[in-house]
């Protein structure tokens, strides 16, 4: 008799069919809970006869077996099943989706990340929410300087008694450099790009955030002709073979001496045009001999050491490498635009 209900639910369970979750459990408990057909059977084998308990329990261990794995090869094709229709977007379009393009100011800033790492360059990185001491203070300026003002920089806690406390939105990636140099001894070559803000009105020139890309060299004997050359490279590199460059006095509080850097206009080959407003030369970078001051501020021996520091606009470049005339086109997100640089990744 036992023999015979064996026999029977192992054609039920082999003949199982089911498509739910809930199906399976409720499998599951009819065969192979406490209280399931397999175990009321176990109970029934201790009044099987002796002589018969041998081929009875093979049977039994056969069921059970049988139940088992009958139940995990359904729990395995619903989740092969589910998985497939998860991957299926019912409301996808039956056209093909267009690719898209990385940015243009990130085409630029890898571009720039490129050059200077073939020259020796690392990347250094630090925090856009800043305090005034690596902002400011370390990089030499003055505590009435009026980049401190409320009309230049972004306050997140303004303290006008002590202008050490005060928590900011960087003006500029220098913080990232005094922080490095608190940090490394040298020899030091890093690059630092990133976001920076400004309290300025939004124009087709001007934006209150934008990129920069820095860069800073530290070591012994370091001169104004390494500064020099490392530029030359980086604007024939950038903007071609044939690219001159000169350098004019300028002011910074972080570096002594000062220069701004031009480039002789791509576009009309130094000749004189609209773009470079018909002189022949466009502005790009300004650069400097590390002021001894920040160097001992950063804790490095300025009579023993000397470096370079220089930093640009990713927007200015990416405006003379492909003559976009409005600022405001690089945070707008008009898919138009940027589709004009996918050849360009």
């Amino acid at each position: 008799m036992i023999l015979e209900k064996i026999e029977q639910l192992l054609e039920e369970i082999n003949n199982i069919n089911v498509t739910t979750a809930e199906e399976i459990e409720a499998i599951r408990l009819k065969y192979l809970s406490k209280k399931g057909e397999i175990s009321g059977l176990m109970a029934e084998f201790r009044n099987v006869p002796a002589e018969q308990k041998k081929v009875v329990g093979m049977k039994l261990n056969e069921l059970k077996q049988t139940a088992t794995e009958r139940i995990n090869t359904l729990k395995e094709q619903l989740c092969n099943e589910v998985s497939h229709e998860a991957n299926l977007d019912l409301t996808r379009t039956p056209y093909p989706i267009p690719l898209g393009t990385r940015h243009p100011l990130t085409i630029v800033t890898n571009e720039i990340i490129d050059i200077f790492s073939r020259m020796g360059f690392i990347l250094a990185d630090g925090p856009e929410v800043e305090d005034d001491m690596h902002v400011f203070t370390k990089m030499n300026f003055a505590a009435d300087h009026p980049a401190r003002d409320m009309q230049d920089t972004f306050f997140v806690e303004h303290n006008p008694n002590d202008v050490t406390k005060n928590i900011i939105l960087r003006s500029h990636t220098s913080s990232v450099q005094a922080r490095v140099m608190e940090t490394t001894k040298p020899p030091i070559r890093v690059i630092c790009p990133g976001r920076v803000y400004r309290n300025e009105a939004i124009t087709a020139r001007a934006h209150c955030f934008f990129h920069q890309v820095e860069g800073l060299y530290i070591d012994k004997n370091v001169s104004f002709t390494d500064l020099k050359q490392v530029l030359l490279s980086f604007a024939r590199e950038m903007f071609g073979a044939d690219t001159k460059i000169r350098l004019r006095p300028s002011y910074f509080p972080f570096t002594e001496p000062s220069a701004e850097m031009d480039i002789s206009c791509h576009i009309c080959g130094g000749v004189g045009c609209g773009f470079c407003k018909h002189t022949g030369w466009v502005e790009i970078l300004g650069c400097g001999m590390v002021d001894p001051n920040v160097l001992e501020l950063c804790g490095i021996d300025s009579k023993e050491y000397s470096g370079y520091a220089f930093g640009m606009g990713v927007e200015r470049i990416t405006n003379l490498k492909y003559q976009v005339s409005d600022l405001r086109m690089f945070s707008e997100n008009d898919v138009r635009f940027l589709r004009e640089f996918e050849t360009a990744n």
